[in-house]
């Protein structure tokens, strides 16, 4: 392999939010940033930019959208045109978007927790109403009750929210699952806002499904938001975009947008191009590895981590950890963060389900990985 996932580097000292926030003596398992330096194509498309020296207005790269329309054409047998397609800053710039365009206050916006924080927190602090059937637990994964899904849509339910490939439950959605939702949502005449930034990030022998691409119908009430920040670990460099292929929600799209949502930088732009011409290599070697670190968790936690169950993990770099028969008094991010110095995401942020539930992230050297497992695992006993 030409890149060295277990080098640990130093983050510390670096303005990242992942490594300062918690202290110098916490390891951070917390936030979807990978501790893995990006391909050596994006550094050296950015550091050509760096030494021409100028930093204007600049405008994208002539083949960025026509490479972005080849890899949605290659992958999923999707064709847009060029006019279907926004860049954006941030994918939850997309989301938030997508609430103030296509819903007013009061009304209402359709999720299923647990679910990535924004989902459940920013539909209410724009003054929407939260319709939030939860999902399913099934076995070791989680399912949709579309009985359930359907009967919690009122007349003042707008949009749908979907997170697919989900976050955190690991969920890569079935034709037939999207399938249910989307008829469900034509039935009712809501817009799918479709959350699609982990689509690179799946395991065999599962894949990665756009909405839009069910048919034409389906594609006329999406708004279809990708980025390759999780993908490629550009998150810093803020580079997203929406395939939005009915023409009267492009117009509200770009109406709401005026001179609130900014372009993207000349950086998001260079490392989106980079990416998309040179990424594959790294690419592949990284999901390689993650899948090596899924299942070294998942028999860490089955064998070292009493009363702690793993969510089958299909897609993301995320694991969904159920730690309430681990006996643990407390919330266990307190407890995980407080006695084993291990900082993840709370359960709680991800709305109804997630109570008694942590999210860690295992994109990191396996060393750190390890070490942060053997510190929960020694905080356990000492219960």
């Amino acid at each position: 392999m030409r890149y060295d996932f277990d080098q640990i580097r130093e983050r510390r000292g670096s303005d990242s939010i992942k490594w300062k926030k918690y202290g110098d003596e916490v390891l951070p398992l917390w936030v979807a940033d990978m501790d893995f330096i990006s391909a050596e194509p994006i550094l050296q498309a950015l550091r050509c930019r760096v030494d021409q020296g100028f930093f204007g207005y600049t405008c994208p790269p002539e083949e960025l959208r026509l490479l972005i329309r080849e890899h949605l054409q290659r992958l999923y047998g999707w064709h847009i045109r060029d006019e279907e397609l926004f860049f954006l800053p941030g994918l939850v710039c997309g989301l938030n978007l997508s609430f103030l365009s296509f819903t007013n206050p009061g009304e209402g916006v359709l999720v299923q927790p647990p679910v990535y924080h924004h989902f459940v927190k920013d539909p209410v602090l724009h003054g929407r109403a939260l319709v939030d059937p939860p999902l399913v637990r099934t076995g070791d994964t989680y399912a949709i009750d579309f009985d359930v899904f359907e009967q919690s849509i009122t007349d003042r339910t707008k949009i749908f929210i979907l997170c697919n490939p989900h976050n955190p439950v690991g969920r890569a959605y079935t034709q037939q699952e999207l399938q249910s939702m989307a008829e469900i949502c034509l039935r009712h005449g809501l817009i799918i806002c479709s959350d699609e930034i982990h689509c690179d990030l799946l395991y065999p022998p599962f894949r990665h499904i756009p909405i839009a691409t069910l048919s034409p119908e389906v594609a006329n009430r999406c708004v279809t938001l990708m980025s390759l920040s999780k993908t490629y670990n550009l998150a810093g460099l803020g580079f997203a975009f929406a395939v939005i292929q009915n023409p009267e929600l492009q117009k509200t799209w770009n109406d709401t947008s005026l001179g609130i949502v900014p372009h993207v930088t000349i950086m998001g732009h260079l490392a989106a191009l980079a990416a998309l011409q040179e990424g594959g290599e790294w690419l592949a070697e990284v999901l390689h590895y993650l899948e090596e670190n899924r299942n070294f968790l998942s028999q860490y936690v089955k064998e070292r981590l009493p009363g702690i169950h793993m969510t089958r993990i299909e897609a993301t770099y995320l694991a969904w950890l159920d730690c309430t028969q681990a006996g643990i008094p407390e919330n266990p991010f307190d407890f995980f963060l407080q006695q084993a110095h291990v900082a993840l995401m709370d359960g709680k942020e991800f709305g109804r389900g997630g109570e008694g539930f942590v999210r860690l992230n295992f994109a990191c050297p396996r060393k750190t990985l390890t070490e942060a497992l053997n510190r929960m695992t020694e905080a356990l006993k000492r219960l």
